[in-house]
């Protein structure tokens, strides 16, 4: 298997590990009337997902660094396309939550290592980070799209048993294709040599420490918009009775749009650093959130449409930080623990929406915390270095990679992932 291949399987999993984070948000509008449930009550059976997807994090990460990792990501594809099966078959409150639970925890193995084998591939870090990402965003947007869709003409079965025979039959053929060539599936001592970060303690727990406030608040943000967004639409767009493949496609479609705003956000990083993106974004966050607690009609979609794309767009900032200020031999603890404590606290969002759908409080209270959210965000990336510091980090990064064995004009070097 080729470094190419390997890739395209990489970013195939992210695409259906947030697209199997996503049906249930969505399928559960259907599934409440068919078992005469309110929303909220339907809701609360997918805690245990997030919960799973964020406990089973570490554990992932530490069979990363033991296991090969392409087999792992045969595991994930395997492990989810049989739960979401599982799922699929569920007659009761019971079989579903279990079903939740397992999906969750097969779904918590991407990220830690699937970013750790985008990252020892050794492709320029903003751009591989940036392409990688919008393969998961538009996971959330397919899911939307086709999980309205199959339960509006099928059944909400149907939109848990496809996709996971699809996951199933890709686990098993990356298991015949990394059958042939295991040495491919872990890093190349030339792929190594990419990075040699030099800042001191001090910038690097600085630039730590606005990693972990990003992960909180942000993994909120994040987790809240994404999940809630299906019923924000039928609210806000049409209404209580409307069509629920109009309100998967129109979640679709706010998903779709806003995946490619990494991709120039991947090449603003690697010409003039994080601080001036992370900052520009943020702030047009806030106001957007803050925009849509009294946004109704159509104001509603075109302004979740924004908000979601600079939500997006902010996702592969932490990342590449912590790739480019923190020193190689700490980087797969830092990413571990960024996505614990980012879905550890976005696996609180489900019970949250659901007490303030239950309560009556909806999305005027639920959008001004998640800007209040973002604010804190911002006035944390205040204390992020300064651009021209990382411009002589990045200078004297491809100074080095380009005396090592590459081929000339390769590009920037740097951590993908």
């Amino acid at each position: 298997m080729s470094r190419n291949e390997a890739l395209q399987f990489i970013n195939v999993a992210h695409f259906f590990d947030h697209f199997f984070l996503l049906i249930f948000p969505t399928a559960a509008l259907a599934i409440a009337p068919a078992w005469g449930m309110s929303f909220a009550d339907v809701l609360l059976f997918g805690t245990p997902l997030y919960v799973m997807f964020a406990l089973g994090t570490l554990p992932a990460g530490w069979f990363g660094d033991r296991i090969d990792r392409l087999t792992l990501i045969a595991v994930f594809f395997i492990g989810c396309g049989a739960s979401s099966i599982w799922i699929s078959l569920a007659t009761g409150p019971k079989a579903m939550t279990f079903g939740l639970a397992s999906l969750g925890l097969f779904a918590a193995i991407y990220h830690p290592v699937g970013l750790a084998h985008v990252t020892q591939i050794g492709l320029r870090s903003g751009r591989a980070l940036a392409v990688n990402g919008v393969f998961g965003n538009m996971g959330l947007a397919g899911a939307a799209i086709m999980t309205g869709i199959l339960a509006q003409f099928f059944s909400w079965q149907t939109a848990f048993a496809l996709p996971g025979v699809a996951s199933v039959a890709i686990g098993c053929l990356l298991i015949l294709r990394n059958r042939k060539n295991r040495r491919l599936a872990v890093s190349s001592p030339v792929n190594n040599k990419c990075v040699v970060t030099k800042h001191n303690r001090r910038v690097q727990w600085s630039v730590f420490l606005v990693i972990c406030v990003a992960a909180l608040f942000g993994g909120m943000v994040f987790n809240m918009v994404t999940i809630s967004l299906p019923k924000f639409l039928a609210e806000r767009l049409v209404n209580e009775n409307a069509d629920l493949a109009w309100v998967g496609v129109s979640a679709g479609l706010v998903f779709a749009v806003a995946a490619f705003a990494q991709l120039p956000v991947g090449e603003l990083l690697d010409r003039i650093g994080a601080r001036p993106v992370f900052l520009s974004l943020l702030a047009g966050e806030t106001f957007l959130l803050l925009a849509l607690t009294q946004a109704t009609g159509w104001a509603a979609l075109a302004l979740a449409l924004l908000a979601v794309t600079l939500i997006f767009a902010a996702i592969p900032i932490t990342t590449w930080l912590i790739g480019h200020y923190l020193d190689a031999g700490v980087r797969s603890r830092a990413v571990s623990v960024e996505y614990v404590l980012s879905l550890g606290v976005g696996s609180s969002a489900v019970p949250l929406i659901a007490f303030l759908q239950r309560t009556g409080l909806g999305f005027d209270l639920q959008f001004a915390g998640l800007a209040m959210s973002s604010a804190i965000i911002f006035a944390a990336g205040l204390f992020l270095p300064k651009s021209k510091r990382l411009q002589r980090q990045h200078e004297t990064t491809r100074t080095q990679a380009d005396q090592g064995p590459r081929r000339p004009h390769s590009g920037h070097s740097g951590r993908a992932g």
